[in-house]
């Protein structure tokens, strides 16, 4: 006959503790019987916190079953839970596959209710860790807040189909198409991720490759017809004209931006998450070299880029600063608004974005000149996954890419674009 447990009180259950090991002097999980029904004892571990359990026969085998943590469920009812689970045993039921049960229709019923903007927020909390900037976690939730949650907010994920992702699509794929895929992409994302967490099959209604390709014109067919914010290239010379004619910090950040075919975040920064722009430790007027630090390059690797007469005359104009200060900074000394170069775009009545110069550029270099595609797209740090072009972005091309640099300030400065652009050199040879 099993030996009976004295009955503990409430104030000798609150004092048990974890034992030391007397020969490691490691802190032991300790199982403490507290009486008034067989098997229901107190574990404490070496972290301190406490559960009841109750060591009991189930079947064939004697089981622990879990009836809460201490002090949350006190000695009292720990003693009538043990009770109820004892009686469910006689009467044949098994509380742990009962549980089990219960865990699986939780699940069950959280699976076919999980709504589209729950959904969303779970997987915007997952991969936030993954953005490179901190705002795309936002961007994410601005866009589809606006554009998404108003028609399928509320939908459950296994219920979404072709007619939801319509009434998101519809309204905005030919007046927004640039918004409208991404937009697509993300819900793609989402439901992506659901069906992998079993919330909804597999089929994504979302997906472009043969599905939505079928039911929409392709975005960038729609960008070449209502896309307007590139200067188009043959007044690419009036437009330099023009600007270098204005005085003022954000002509001369524009002024070499478009003869480096740079980026707006790499030339002045991004003033909304605290990312300086250009400073003048990044410069060698001497080697007439920029290095853009990886963590202002969207490929986020650093990039070389080498400075034309045109950019190192440009730079010599402006007023030399410490290593770490900007050359191009706003009316206040410190990083520039976003809308330092638009704001000036719009003064010079120009319907042009300061990014649109590198799609002129690349337009310029592909239309204009005989150079490999290679080195343009190099000269715009575009990231490529296939192999040849990665052997490229190896050799970084500085020589050539000199060149091209050179015959782009050629044109953009007096409308000429030199009869040899393109010529190969043997490597070192320039003409800066």
């Amino acid at each position: 006959m099993p030996k009976i447990a004295k009955e503990l009180t409430p104030i000798e259950v609150k004092r048990l503790s974890h034992r030391v090991d007397p020969k490691s002097g490691k802190a032991i999980e300790v199982r403490y019987p507290v009486g008034g029904v067989s098997g229901l004892l107190l574990k404490v571990t070496p972290s301190g916190s406490k559960l009841w359990i109750l060591r009991t026969k189930i079947g064939i085998k004697r089981r622990d079953v879990g009836l809460g943590p201490y002090p949350e469920i006190s000695l009292a009812q720990a003693r009538e839970k043990a009770r109820e689970v004892k009686e469910k045993i006689r009467e044949g039921v098994d509380p742990l596959e009962e549980k089990r049960a219960l865990k699986r229709a939780l699940l069950a019923e959280q699976i076919s209710t999980l709504t589209f903007v729950a959904a969303m927020d779970e997987y915007i909390k997952m991969k936030e860790k993954e953005f490179k900037n901190p705002r795309q976690a936002q961007q994410w939730k601005n866009s589809l807040n606006t554009y998404a949650v108003p028609h399928i907010g509320k939908v459950p994920v296994r219920e979404i189909e072709l007619s939801h992702i319509k009434l998101v699509l519809d309204p905005i794929w030919e007046t927004k198409t640039e918004t409208a895929n991404r937009v697509r992409a993300r819900i793609e994302n989402i439901l992506g991720w659901c069906a992998i967490h079993g919330y909804r099959s597999n089929d994504n209604p979302a997906r472009w490759q043969g599905y939505l390709d079928e039911v929409y014109p392709s975005p960038e067919k729609i960008k070449k017809k209502n896309h307007h914010s590139a200067l188009p290239v043959e007044q690419m010379p009036e437009f330099m004209t023009d600007l270098q004619k204005r005085t003022g910090t954000a002509a001369r950040a524009l002024e070499f931006l478009i003869l480096t075919a740079a980026r707006t975040n790499e030339v002045i920064g991004d003033k909304r998450i605290g990312k300086p722009g250009v400073t003048w430790q990044e410069v060698d007027l001497k080697r007439k070299l920029w290095t853009v630090p990886a963590d202002r390059m969207k490929s986020g690797k650093e990039h070389r880029v080498p400075l034309t007469d045109a950019a190192v005359k440009l730079l010599e104009s402006m007023e030399l600063g410490k290593p770490e200060a900007l050359i191009f900074p706003g009316p206040k000394g410190d990083i520039p608004s976003n809308n330092f170069l638009s704001a000036l775009l719009k003064r010079m009545d120009q319907k042009v974005t300061a990014h649109g110069f590198r799609s002129t550029f690349k337009d310029w270099a592909r239309e204009h000149t005989a150079y490999a595609d290679e080195v343009s797209e190099l000269a715009l740090a575009h990231v490529n996954s296939d192999a040849t072009r990665a052997a490229y972005a190896r050799s970084e091309l500085i020589d050539k890419r000199r060149l091209l640099m050179a015959d782009w300030a050629q044109f953009c400065l007096h409308g000429e674009t030199k009869k040899e652009s393109g010529k190969v050199v043997a490597i070192g040879e320039s003409k800066a």
